[in-house]
């Protein structure tokens, strides 16, 4: 749901909510195990030992108690961790928010940190991953949904439930470590894509390894929530003889829309409605990278999963695609709920207006922002704010860093460029002009948290409001490419931060800790 109110009614949501929430306590243990998703045999860094991570789930206004304990033992790989709740605001709790040297220092191996927030008026798909280094392509990201027992789109479908939710991986069999820091800092191809923790490689030459199966129960209105836990490709999805319905983008209920394929970037969530209406059979679910990232064919089942319905053998599709699909237009899709950006309707019609350059240094490979690339500073920039660096260039690293005034509408504007996927933490936002589209929509544009920044002509405009204070975390969500400086910091509000949060004694001694304990000494990350 959208978050746009003043820091007052959000405290007072936040009070009333806390008051009558449900706890949902979890304790997550981080380990190394040697996994095979795709029938290649790797060390991973997972959540208690599996792939993807355990589904966490609540219903709105819940109180998150979420224990990460860091069990870590592999040199090779990094042992300290962070957890990212993306998606969710985290307002007067940015301590929370889990991003390395930006919200926090990291946990060390046989320590732990208590994850407490809430994420009042939120509800939709979310997901959580690890915020240090490239980490999460090592396998530590899983889902995470808030139910809303008031959903105003609730008569659109009959189940949604844990067997609904499609998670879509990029798999890499090397390590991230292995694999990065490489010369002229390119990503990776992947290895082969993963559904619900299953996939095929394309060069293996036993036996088929098994697929996801995702059940449909004839005549029933499934809610697909479709997550991307990518750290490159995006991928184009669809089903096999069936349409897709959009309700929801990034956690913000939409105007029902149909459609047949889903050009999905890394770490963006949809909830689609399939009727299972078609004959009992087999379907293929298909998740083909695109953009030339990763094996494009799903030749064999690689780069797929099956919709199974009940009645249904098992065995492996022989189902076709849709012909002649109609791809999701991010122009058509239309917030269901208090639509229209912030700001006067014209460009530059915002209270700060900023103009973003994406760029390469050609010498050493890292991405820049206005030619400057993002390297962590050593103290996580929430501590310098709570000790007293409140002023504009007064918070390291300076010049990664933009001061943002409070209760103030922000446009962002990124020229034409590669199609990075682009996340704000702490908020959503209105994409007044998307990629490929030359038209400022100020009426109703798409509201989400990752987006395309898309070609060379295009030169996308998000706008929100500065009504949560805190250092939230503006970067790419191709992995690769964040560990490659793309990324600022916006300090929103930055002297009122101490006032609306206030130190937490465990978060203050994990800088001690990962001062005396850093087990990553040894791993280059640029």
């Amino acid at each position: 749901m959208h978050l746009r109110s003043t820091l007052r009614v959000v405290a007072a949501v936040a009070l009333n909510d806390f008051a009558s929430a449900t706890i949902v306590s979890r304790t997550l243990n981080i380990v190394n195990a040697n996994l095979a998703p795709d029938g290649v045999n790797r060390s991973t860094t997972v959540v208690d030992g599996q792939f993807p991570g355990p589904l966490i789930t609540a219903n709105v206004g819940d109180q998150f108690m979420l224990n990460v304990v860091d069990k870590l033992t592999n040199p090779n790989m990094f042992r300290s961790t962070s957890i990212h709740w993306h998606g969710l605001f985290q307002a007067h709790t940015p301590e929370m928010d889990g991003v390395a040297f930006v919200g926090q220092c990291p946990i060390v191996p046989d320590q732990s940190f208590l994850y407490n927030f809430q994420a009042p008026g939120q509800s939709g798909t979310y997901w959580y991953h690890s915020h240090l280094a490239n980490q999460y392509c090592d396998g530590l990201r899983g889902p995470l949904v808030i139910y809303d027992p008031e959903d105003p789109l609730k008569y659109l479908y009959d189940i949604d439930d844990a067997t609904t939710i499609i998670t879509i991986a990029d798999w890499y069999h090397e390590l991230s470590t292995q694999l990065f820091p490489n010369p002229g800092k390119n990503p990776p191809n992947p290895d082969s894509t993963l559904i619900n923790g299953l996939g095929r490689w394309a060069n293996a030459t036993g036996p088929p390894t098994p697929l996801a199966v995702v059940r449909a129960q004839p005549g029933k209105r499934h809610r697909f929530r479709i997550i991307s836990t990518s750290c490159f490709p995006p991928f184009l999805f669809s089903i096999d003889q069936h349409n897709l319905t959009v309700i929801e983008t990034d956690g913000v209920e939409t105007q029902p829309y149909t459609i047949d394929t889903i050009q999905i970037e890394a770490a963006q969530r949809y909830s689609v409605i399939v009727t299972a209406d078609k004959p009992v059979a087999n379907y293929w679910i298909r998740a083909i990278p695109v953009n030339g990232d990763g094996n494009p064919t799903t030749v064999g089942g690689v780069n797929s999963a099956i919709l199974r319905y009940d009645g249904a053998p098992a065995a492996d599709p022989n189902s076709t695609a849709v012909a002649n699909p109609v791809q999701l237009n991010e122009a058509d899709v239309i917030p269901l709920i208090n639509p229209g950006a912030p700001g006067l309707p014209f460009p530059g019609g915002a209270d700060v207006n900023l103009v973003l350059t994406i760029g390469k240094d050609a010498v050493s490979g890292n991405f820049t922002i206005n030619n400057v690339s993002f390297i962590s500073p050593a103290i996580p920039v929430l501590l310098q704010i709570l000790s007293g660096a409140v002023s504009a260039g007064s918070i390291l690293p300076n010049t990664s860093v933009y001061s943002l005034p409070p209760n103030k509408t922000i446009e962002v504007s990124f020229p034409g460029a590669f199609p990075h996927p682009m996340h704000l933490h702490g908020h959503n936002f209105d994409i007044v002009r998307v990629a490929g589209s030359s038209t400022y929509n100020y009426v109703n544009p798409i509201r989400r948290d990752v987006l395309s920044v898309g070609g060379p002509t295009d030169n996308v405009t998000f706008r929100f409001v500065t009504n949560n204070p805190g250092p939230w975390f503006l970067h790419c969500h191709i992995d690769w490419h964040l560990t490659a400086g793309l990324a600022l910091v916006f300090a929103e509000d930055a002297p009122d931060i101490p006032i609306v949060d206030p130190p937490n004694t465990q978060w203050e001694e994990l800088c001690p800790l990962y001062a005396q304990l850093d087990p990553d000494g040894g791993l280059l990350t640029r």
